[in-house]
């Protein structure tokens, strides 16, 4: 009777097994046949007969706490062992092998290793790292496994690359590790001594003198006070000697090895030729001798005391230095304000020195006193150059250039300032006011006129624009130019004065050419250009006319109030600008400005400000430039370039898209403008863009835009004064009381 096939009653060893899958033991590398599974497992993951499993990296034992990877519980931790390995030396009579110290590295992440030998200093020997950090495997015939941390221990030899590394000790962080994995640490050993070393220092021993020398130690000094330099001011007079003058000197004294240079201050148009050094660095004697005979300034004395010079003969070092020529040289301590030193039979006075030197003798030697000795005159007030009269030949500028040397160079020009302030998008940098002349002519007291001032050089330009049937022809009044101011001498050793921006507002009266005109209005661009730049226009400051106005009106609150209320009967906090205008100009009695009672209007309209450019003007900015720059969109392709990137064929793109093809085809408009286009052009709800609409305003050949009158960048004949909409219809005085007078009103 059989035995049932149950646990503990047959020897089969499948029973209870579900794995019977076999490993991939052989293959074929370079057409042949091998077998490459040498360490998998047999049948359903079972090692076959005889095979031991080696595991290819360290084996921590498993402890408390997270069961992390070894590339991370021990990421940056290291294990540092001391070791030494000899070294054979051939064919040397003083030294048979060398002993080299070194570290070796066991990085826990990845059991690599790294062995590095500490340089010395003159050692002739390739040192630093001998091994690069990588994984070692054993010696033969275990080369096919790597060396682990069990292979390390104080006391143990390791066998790396065919050299024998004994290790002698560990430091502490080691030793700790090696305990908590139940490794007895050996207790630490020292390191066998270097014979070649020993060899070196008993002859040097040997050759130690009986007697030693002296040591001048300058290289703390030198490493104490290394670019460290006192500076003097001296004062040399020598007007003692024929054609002598006094003489100014800057003496250096070099703190690093107490030397000393002398620079003279040659100043202009002295007749003497501009020598780099007075004297050179050097030691510098307090008393000038006779030049003595080589060999006698030494710094040490030496004595024959046996036989003669050549075989037998021993000389030793006078201590006393009998004979010794000694010379006094100047010190950091002999230079003083006031001092008097001699410069090889050069008497110079110190009259000051620098903030550095100061503070040296301040903190060295505790001087508080640094007066300076007043050895100039008094500075005589230079006269001032007088330049020849303008002689009516040229511009004044060119005829003063002629001037200032043999050569005549043209004026410069502000280039800098010509740059900023041109024509620029949607800055024109173009003031304009409205004028009429300052007449009793009846005939020129209707006549208006328009003054354009360009910032970008200080001209002017005149214009009257035409009104039919008033009998005088339009145009061009003044031509561009600067404008000098009147009252001026013609011909005239100083330059004239001309009109800067700083002279126009409204309500100045201005005179060109023998004819005054009054101005009276100016564009929006001009007032807002002023009160963007309010630091330079004092008229459109608000806050300094708020404080005039405020001192104006110290003692007349109340009839301020109350001229307020008699005009706002429904309490609204609103009056209209032609009645605050009046109150303004009886308050102020003349003291405040036509353009500063304008200023304070604009600051308290009631009126919603609107930049004012809308799509027409913007894309007329753009097509002006494509047309200046000859820039045709159809030619270079942008349609095609918009079209291909519009995969869905919807007609509509991501601004960016649009944006970055513009920067490919490098489209001569800036990147402002073309988003203030975009901008303006039809989105949908996700934010894509019609671009269609944008080629359309960029194509200026086939859909020109014509100029719109409220353009800025250009001249506009047609303007004549402020519109109705961008003027100021009612102010909001209860504010204007708050930042005023602090009160709010009734």
């Amino acid at each position: 009777m059989a035995l049932p096939y149950l646990p503990g009653n047959s020897f089969n060893r499948n029973l209870g097994k579900s794995k019977f899958h076999k490993s991939h033991h052989f293959d074929q590398r370079n057409d042949v046949s091998l077998m490459v599974g040498e360490e998998k497992p047999g049948i359903g993951g079972d090692p076959l007969l005889g095979q031991k499993v080696r595991p290819k990296n360290t084996v921590f034992p498993a402890g408390e706490g997270s069961n992390m990877p070894a590339w991370v519980a021990f990421d940056r931790q290291v294990l540092c062992f001391d070791a030494y390995f000899q070294e054979g030396v051939h064919e040397k009579r003083e030294e048979q092998y060398r002993v080299r110290n070194c570290k070796v590295y066991f990085y826990l992440e990845d059991d690599s290793i790294q062995v590095i030998e500490p340089r010395m200093k003159n050692s002739g020997i390739p040192q630093g790292t001998l091994i690069r950090r990588h994984r070692i495997p054993r010696p033969p015939p275990n080369d096919d496994t790597y060396y682990t941390v069990e292979d390390f221990n104080v006391g143990n030899e390791v066998n790396l690359y065919s050299r024998i590394f004994k290790i002698t000790g560990c430091d502490e962080f080691t030793h700790n590790f090696l305990r908590k994995l139940g490794v007895r640490v050996n207790a630490p050993d020292n390191a066998p001594g270097n014979p070649y070393t020993k060899y070196r220092k008993a002859l040097d021993e040997s050759m130690q003198p009986l007697r030693p020398y002296e040591k001048f130690d300058t290289l703390k000094q030198f490493l104490d006070h290394d670019r460290h330099v006192l500076r003097f001011y001296c004062f040399w007079d020598d007007t003692d000697q024929m054609f002598g003058d006094p003489r100014e000197m800057v003496v250096h004294y070099f703190l690093a090895d107490d030397t000393i240079e002398i620079r003279e201050v040659i100043p202009a148009n002295s007749g003497r030729d501009a020598a780099p050094m007075f004297l050179r660095r050097s030691k510098l004697p307090k008393e000038v001798a006779s030049l003595r005979q080589p060999g006698e300034v030494t710094e040490r004395t030496v004595l024959n005391v046996f036989g003669p010079t050549g075989h037998g003969g021993r000389y030793i070092l006078d201590s006393l230095k009998t004979g010794a020529v000694h010379n006094d040289f100047y010190k950091d301590s002999d230079l003083t304000i006031g001092a008097v030193i001699n410069i090889w039979g050069r008497r110079m006075v110190i009259c000051d020195c620098d903030e550095f030197t100061r503070q040296y003798y301040k903190t060295k030697y505790g001087m508080e006193d640094f007066s300076a000795i007043q050895y100039k005159n008094d500075a005589q007030q230079k006269a001032a150059r007088e330049m020849p009269p303008y002689n009516g030949f040229g511009s004044e500028e060119d005829s003063l250039c002629s001037c200032m040397g043999l050569i005549p160079k043209p004026p410069r020009r502000d280039f800098i300032k010509f740059m900023e302030k041109d024509r620029c998008g949607l800055e024109s940098n173009v003031l304009r006011f409205l004028a009429r002349m300052d007449t009793t002519k009846p005939i020129d007291m209707d006549r208006r006129f328009i003054i354009s001032y360009f910032l970008s050089d200080d001209t002017l330009l005149v214009f009257e624009p035409p009104v039919r049937n008033s009998g005088i022809i339009g145009g061009k009044f003044l031509e561009r130019g600067r404008v000098k101011k009147p009252d001026q001498q013609l011909y005239s050793t100083r330059l004239s004065e001309y009109y800067l921006a700083l002279d126009l507002c409204v309500g100045a009266v201005v005179q060109f050419n023998k004819h005054k005109f009054v101005l009276i209005d100016a564009d929006e661009y001009a007032f807002r250009y002023m009160e963007q730049h309010a630091n330079e226009f004092a008229q459109a400051n608000i806050q300094q006319i708020l404080q005039k106005l405020a001192h104006i009106a110290e003692n007349k609150t109340d009839e301020v109030k109350s001229f307020f209320m008699r005009n706002d009967p429904n309490n609204s906090g609103h009056v209209q600008y032609e009645q605050f205008r009046n109150l303004l100009q009886q308050l102020s009695g003349g003291r405040l400005s036509e353009h500063e009672i304008m200023t304070v209007g604009r600051h308290y309209s009631s009126q919603q400000g609107d930049d004012g450019v809308d799509i027409h003007t913007v894309a007329y900015i753009i097509q002006d430039l494509l047309r200046k720059h000859n820039f045709d969109i159809n030619v270079n392709k942008l349609p095609d370039a918009l079209q291909q990137a519009d995969a869905k064929k919807c007609g509509f793109l991501d601004p960016e898209r649009v944006m970055t093809a513009c920067k490919a085809m490098r489209l001569p408009v800036p990147r402002d403008l073309l988003w203030a286009l975009m901008s303006k052009c039809e989105v949908t709800e996700g934010g894509q863009m019609r671009y269609g609409q944008v080629l359309q305003y960029m194509d200026w050949k086939n859909h020109p835009v014509v100029a719109p009158a409220q353009y800025q960048g250009g001249f506009d004949e047609a303007w004549k004064g402020t519109s109705v909409k961008d003027s100021v219809l009612s102010v909001n005085y209860q504010a204007l009381l708050q930042d005023a007078f602090g009160d709010k009103g009734h």
